[in-house]
């Protein structure tokens, strides 16, 4: 055994005054967790762990979530321990048999969302009949709410049993008298006192929610339906998706999804340990640590108070969900505390026993601390109830007895209020209330269906509101922008916010918003992210909603990136998905490795790329015999305003052969003048359309594009070709157009006719960069401009670079357009389909029939040589290895960027295009001097700053700086190692090593060689 001190043998106890059982079956917990975590990654993890005393005790742990990490209680705290008298009970029998021959069936999510799932079947059912009846929506809702309560209430026991269900027996014979007795019954759960409906006492719950006692007319029917629904038990309903569903019964437009459209437990369980949870649960890790060793050393009544401290900072924390709809996340949030609040009881117990626990019954986790920001007033009063009935559920669970009185208590917790803008007339954002963690689901609308979903006054005040945010960013980012600026403020109380957002928050506009917080001086980090996951559950009629997970906390840190590699069981109540994970730096697109995010536009590729015209009235489009019809051939000049027109469609698949009208540079009185029959045409097909347009300028100028791209046109002036890629495509290819083609605003343009640049754009060097830089829209990649070419760093090309990369960029573009032209039936797309099979192996021979005649009639594999010398030619002109991996090659662009940007300062740009650029972009003095700037140091180099004190008489801060000691080391490290790091040096060294051996008991850190050094367990 280790030689130093606490970690002498201990013989086996049990339960009595030194508590040495408890440690010994808290430590035997600790090895059945790391033997989960060691567990080979394709081998799922147990849902049950078993901690066993032989012929006296089995503790019971479990984890439905199938991540391998922290294992809970079950199925509470006062029935986890089974000691050998509970054998007698058959209850606890079956659920030992059922954790061996079929675990899973205990999982309470399979029957809690039946369950529930059925009873808000039958409220839909009522509150339908009572709305054909002519009552309000909302006191409908209001009064099914009051109802429901009341069968929760008697099968927990809060009122007779029983006796609820006999009411509406009662009542369902005789239907006219059941508003007054409901009255009555409400009557006295308001007040307290003798009920004479159900001819008992009754406790009083509170005088808000019942305040309101009418009850409406009911038909014997729909009294039936209540009775159905109340005979379930309550006990069994699962508070996280309650709400959702109940919200849907209640909805008239919402009805016909009830059960199907909702988000499993699992999904936001993921959300809200990895936000709230986690972070708690290795601060209780370490005040365990400190507590154990206070103990050891015989301070028995200082590791009560370290313990009891901690629970107060449990009791006192604030969860916010500033979008909380009917209270999902919060009671989720609410569950888990309360489950480690149990942990924290039950070692407050081992150390102190019953005296420990005195004054506690009051003092402990509740509603009050889950606060709720909610828009819709209905789900803000389902959110309140939601949380009440999950927390009574917990404390009979945990607890049993009944509570205080009032057993409701008015905190109003929730706020009906809009949680990114005060008003339309106070175009501002609101307060939040002080919490220590945010977390929630916001609001789904991209950026550019703020407008239309919201309405012109809401989305101007909104981004009046936010004038930081870009008026291209999704409605949920508005709240992460938010929460984001509450973190990095100095002296904040928020520890960490975590959002589940659009998927498409990798993308530029998204990440536009996260790389001003990621990228500040006082920054914050992704901890946790995951950038694609499924969020609603898939049933017949809809599939299921994608969505990414972020979790961010304040300073520099790595984080956790969970890729998820496996889905089973989407279309049930109880979801399986297996992750990948990766730590790291996590940048704003939700990677980890070279920042591309980090890559700023260069000088060099100023002016020469754009995305093509925006039309902004399709009666611009025409056909070729449109245009003759309308003057084109006869009347003078024409030929330049009406030209061949391509969009992303025309590119990968086959050109319409089409035609636009383009006036850029002709005034309304010219048109009509000398291009009668042009004039009319437009004034009868754009015009109408102009008129109906927000901006001025399409309606003063309504014959003229939209997006004429002015600053394009001196660009393309004088060139015979350009190169275009389409914006959204499955394929980032690049190719040349005549440059009597007019490029829609789906293509982006490079205006250059360099055949060197086309084989680089053409290149995997750029491909990698691009889909590395660019967004997607479903699973399609889209070249942004201002990410993936102002930033690209191009090599340096003498002409023995040069000429190669063109000679074979040249071939590969001819290539491509010989076949298209030869055989009808071929597009790009399926053109390079069939090579994407053919380099990822598969031999032609094996191709589909329809794949091998586009190998055939494509020569594919001609395709696929050019590609290889291009990409070798490429390579050649960087100076790399042309076989490198894909993070390195995004590592070496990158640094290649910095090189550039530094280069620029000191005025020397390698410019694209210098024939055009210098003119226009490049000054006198830049061309002349070379001016060295200050460059900042390299990250890493700087001065030393003073070394941190270590705590004297603060055992759980030091405890917290010994543990941030052991992660920062990444590896095993002594107490002299870890004594260093203090100013106060190797004087420290007893308390360090008293606190290693207290995280050794604990099993939080492990030793291979006897105890000399120690390094941290991770959680898988």
């Amino acid at each position: 055994m280790l030689a130093f001190p606490g970690m002498e043998p201990q013989t086996r106890g049990r339960r009595g005054a030194g508590r040495a059982w408890d440690v010994l079956m808290r430590n035997a917990r600790a090895q059945a967790e790391d033997y989960v975590r060691l567990l080979p990654p394709d081998h799922d993890p147990p849902p049950f762990l078993l901690v066993c005393d032989v012929g006296h005790c089995i503790e019971i742990y479990a984890n439905f979530r199938r991540d391998g990490k922290a294992y809970d209680i079950f199925p509470d705290r006062r029935a986890y321990r089974i000691y050998l008298e509970d054998l007698r009970d058959e209850a606890v029998r079956k659920r030992l048999v059922a954790i061996w021959s079929d675990p899973l069936s205990l999982d309470p999510a399979r029957h809690a969302a039946k369950v529930t799932r059925e009873i808000a079947t039958r409220i839909a059912k009522v509150s339908q009949a009572l709305e054909k009846a002519g009552h309000p929506t909302e006191d409908v809702a209001m009064f099914l709410m009051r109802v429901l309560f009341t069968m929760f209430a008697e099968d927990v026991d809060l009122l007779p049993r029983n006796s609820f269900k006999v009411l509406l027996k009662d009542c369902a014979d005789r239907p006219e008298i059941f508003p007054g007795m409901m009255e009555e019954l409400w009557r006295a759960m308001d007040e307290g006192g003798f009920s004479a409906t159900i001819r008992h006492p009754v406790r009083r719950f509170n005088g808000e929610f019942f305040r309101n006692r009418r009850a409406l007319p009911l038909r014997r029917e729909e009294i039936g339906e209540l009775a159905a629904a109340a005979n379930h038990d309550w006990k069994d309903v699962e508070p996280a998706i309650f709400g959702t569903f109940l919200e849907q019964a209640l909805d008239p437009t919402d009805r016909r999804r009830l059960g199907a459209h909702y988000t499993p437990r699992a999904y936001v369980e993921r959300l809200v340990i990895a936000t709230v949870i986690d972070p708690l649960r290795l601060e209780w890790a370490g005040i365990r640590a400190t507590a154990d060793r206070q103990k050891t050393e015989g301070r028995e009544k200082q590791a009560i108070a370290s313990v009891q401290a901690f629970h107060d900072r449990l009791c006192n924390l604030r969860i916010l969900d500033p979008a909380c709809g009917t209270a999902n996340f919060l009671y989720v949030s609410l569950e888990l505390m309360k489950t480690l609040e149990s942990d924290v009881l039950e070692a407050l117990n081992d150390l102190g026993g019953q005296e420990a626990l005195h004054g506690l019954e009051s003092h402990t986790v509740d509603p009050h601390q889950f606060l709720g920001l909610e828009v819709n007033p209905r789900a803000a009063s389902i959110a309140e109830l939601v949380l009440w009935i999950g927390h009574l559920q917990l404390h009979f669970r945990n607890n049993g007895g009944i509570p205080s009185e009032p057993i409701l208590k008015a905190f109003h917790n929730i706020r009906c209020m809009d949680a990114v803008l005060v008003s339309l007339d106070n175009p501002r954002s609101p307060d939040w209330p002080d919490a220590d963690y945010i977390v929630g689901n916001p609001p789904f609308i991209g950026g550019k269906d703020l407008r239309n979903r919201m309405g012109d006054a809401y989305a101007e005040a909104l981004w009046a509101a936010h004038p930081e945010m870009n008026e291209s960013a999704d409605f949920v980012m508005y709240w992460w922008d938010r929460s984001a600026e509450l973190l990095a403020r100095k002296g904040t109380r928020l520890q960490r916010f975590g959002f589940v957002t659009t998927n498409s928050i990798g993308q530029v506009f998204q990440r536009r918003v996260m790389e001003r917080y990621l990228a500040a001086k006082a920054p914050v980090s992704l901890v946790m992210a995951i950038p694609d996951h499924p969020w609603t559950k898939v049933t017949r009629d809809s599939a299921a909603v994608r969505i990414a997970m972020t979790v961010v906390e304040a300073g520099r840190l790595e984080g956790r990136l969970m890729e998820v590699v496996s889905e089973d069981g989407v279309a049930t109540d109880t979801p399986v998905i297996l992750f990948r994970e990766t730590s790291g730096r996590i940048n704003a697109d939700l990677t980890i490795g070279a920042d591309v995010t980090a890559a700023g536009g260069l000088k060099a590729n100023i002016g020469i790329c754009s995305p093509g015209v925006k039309l902004h009235g399709a009666g611009f489009i025409i056909s070729r015999k449109e245009a003759e019809h309308l003057g084109r051939g006869r009347h003078a000049g024409l030929d330049t305003h009406i030209r061949a027109y391509r969009n992303g469609r025309d590119l990968t698949n086959r050109p319409r052969e089409v035609m636009a009208i383009d006036l850029l540079g002709r005034t309304q009185d010219e048109v009509r003048t000398f291009y009668p029959e042009l004039y009319q045409h437009l004034r009868l097909t754009v015009k109408p359309e102009r008129d109906r347009n927000n901006r001025a300028t399409y309606r003063d100028n309504w014959w003229i594009f939209g997006e004429p791209r002015r600053e394009l046109r001196p660009a393309l002036a004088g060139l015979s070709r350009y190169i275009a890629t389409v914006e959204t495509a499955k394929h980032r290819i690049f190719q040349f157009l005549d440059a009597d083609i007019l490029p829609d605003n789906m293509l982006v343009v490079i205006a250059t006719d360099d055949s060197a640049v086309l084989g680089i754009l053409s290149s995997r060097w750029h491909a990698m960069w691009a889909a590395a830089q660019g967004g997607t829209l479903e699973d399609r990649p889209r070249y942004s401009k201002s990410r993936c070419f102002d930033p690209f760093p191009f090599p340096l090309m003498a002409d023995t670079h040069r000429n190669p990369i063109g000679r074979v960029s040249e071939a590969l573009d001819a290539h491509r357009k010989r076949v298209l032209a030869a055989h009808p039936h071929l597009t790009l797309t399926s053109l390079y389909n069939v090579l994407d099979r053919i380099v990822s192996g598969t031999h032609p021979d094996r191709l589909e029939p329809r794949e091998r005649r586009i190998f055939e009639d494509g020569l594919v594999l001609i395709l696929r040589e050019l590609h290889d010398e291009l990409d070798m030619a490429v390579a050649a002109a960087y100076g790399w290895s042309a076989d490198l991996p894909q993070a390195d090659v995004l590592a070496h662009l990158v640094a290649l960027n910095r090189e550039r940007t530094r280069e620029e300062k000191r005025g020397i740009v390698r410019w694209v295009r210098p024939d055009y650029q210098i003119e226009r972009f490049g000054s006198e003095t830049e061309r002349a001097q070379q001016i060295e700037a200050d460059l900042s140091l390299p990250q890493g180099i700087a001065a030393a700053a003073g070394l941190q004190a270590f705590p004297a008489r603060d055992d759980a801060a030091q405890t917290a700086l010994v543990i941030d000691a052991l992660i920062a080391s990444g590896g095993a490290v002594d107490a002299a190692d870890i004594a260093g790091r203090f100013r106060q040096g190797q004087r420290i060294r007893p308390a360090v090593a008293s606190v290693l051996a207290s995280l050794y008991r604990m099993g939080l850190v492990s030793t291979s060689d006897m105890g000399r050094t120690f390094a941290f367990r991770r959680a898988a």
